[in-house]
């Protein structure tokens, strides 16, 4: 699982069948300080997140096991929404 935080979205009229009706979302991976890393990439939203938000996606295999994604071509699924996180004794996010 990785941190990363809803930066855009994508929209595609002509798509595989069976990702029609997913919501494809554009994140970006965050480290343990909430600062932006590495590059965006799209993940399939699982939980009904939304701009700006804070989110836990999983990639590779683990994203297709989730309700949303089960059997479907996808590599990345935005699984929960961040209330908050912490690193040893410091707050690190509060949504």
């Amino acid at each position: 699982m990785q941190l990363a935080r809803v930066v855009g979205s994508v929209v595609a009229t002509r798509k595989e069948q069976s990702i029609e009706g997913l919501k494809l979302l554009v994140v970006r991976p965050l480290d343990e300080e909430g600062r932006e890393t590495g590059h965006a990439l799209v993940s399939a939203d699982a939980v009904g997140a939304g701009p700006d938000e804070v989110v836990l996606i999983a990639a590779g295999s683990s994203a297709r096991q989730t309700d949303v994604t089960d059997k479907r071509p996808v590599d990345s699924v935005i699984m929960a929404i961040v209330d908050s996180w912490s690193v040893g004794d410091a707050v690190k996010f509060r949504k």
